[in-house]
């Protein structure tokens, strides 16, 4: 903070932080002519924490948290619900920090720190967000961590920027998961949609229950992958899943790696763990596998 605002190249404001002497992250560099405003306080270790406003989501500002270094980054995409402060996404930073090695979180519109309306949220507005991020904070190739509803994001992505996207490791990934809320909507949860437009639906990990609305639903199914046409990655994938998975079957990480057109795909079931992969040994797995996909990319 108190970094006066400076203009980038794309035409908007650059403000608030300093990597280091001479640094000013994320709009260093002109960004498809975007108009983007940045606010960033400053941050220990060479890193910015900051919002992004600009033409492509003049209304839903991001909060992000970005570490400079060398490529390939990692990116990390959030589940349903879930914020950039995870478990898995600080154990990732911990691990990029000591590897000088670029990292990048966020959270989705409407979730965590980032302002708007939970409400308004839905599958392709957060992949958006995702996009968005993707493609005005980080630089280089990238490898997407994607936990939850974050592993169908991530697999977005790399279909829409195969030449940004060097990898993708996803931690109980959930692709099409709107499809099966739907079909396992009780009669009441379909009345209350049709009533209300929302329900709200039990969660495991949280007091709060999860909000589902019909927007989120109906939106969703507009980018199923898991059709009749193999998903198009052209990167390797790796798939964590946990064989005490309540919420996504574990049936799901094995046709995703069937459905994926991509050769270099495998499947790691994990004994033991549950949804989250948060204990200690599924952390230290989920770096193993990250640290071995940025090996096989050159910076």
């Amino acid at each position: 903070t108190g970094a006066r605002p400076g203009r980038c190249r794309g035409g908007g404001r650059v403000g608030g932080c300093l990597a280091d002497l001479g640094q000013v992250l994320p709009c260093w560099r002109s960004y498809r002519a975007l108009h983007c405003a940045v606010t960033v306080p400053v941050a220990s270790g060479g890193a910015a924490s900051g919002r992004l406003v600009g033409a492509k989501a003049a209304s839903r500002p991001l909060v992000f948290h970005h570490v400079p270094g060398r490529s390939p980054g990692v990116l990390f995409c959030p589940g349903f619900m879930s914020d950039m402060t995870g478990s898995k996404a600080a154990a990732l930073e911990d691990w990029c920090r000591r590897q000088g090695r670029q990292f990048t979180r966020f959270d989705y519109s409407g979730v965590g720190q980032s302002p708007g309306s939970f409400t308004d949220g839905s599958l392709g507005r957060w992949a958006e967000d995702a996009e968005w991020v993707l493609e005005s904070v980080t630089q280089g190739p990238q490898i997407i961590v994607g936990a939850s509803m974050g592993g169908w994001i991530m697999l977005l992505l790399a279909l829409r920027h195969p030449t940004r996207v060097a990898g993708l490791v996803g931690a109980a990934a959930a692709p099409d998961f709107v499809l099966r809320w739907w079909e396992g909507c009780t009669v009441e949860q379909r009345a209350a949609l049709e009533s209300t437009g929302f329900f709200m639906r039990p969660s495991r990990y949280s007091e709060e229950p999860y909000l589902v609305t019909m927007h989120l639903l109906k939106e969703g199914h507009r980018h199923l992958l898991m059709g009749d046409i193999p998903i198009g990655v052209a990167c390797p994938v790796r798939l964590l899943h946990g064989l005490r998975d309540p919420d996504v079957p574990l049936q799901v990480a094995v046709a995703l790696a069937e459905h994926i057109a991509h050769d270099d795909v495998e499947v790691t079931l994990v004994k033991g763990g549950d949804h989250r992969l948060s204990r200690p040994q599924d952390l230290s797995r989920l770096l193993a596998v990250v640290d071995a996909l940025c090996a096989g990319v050159a910076e």
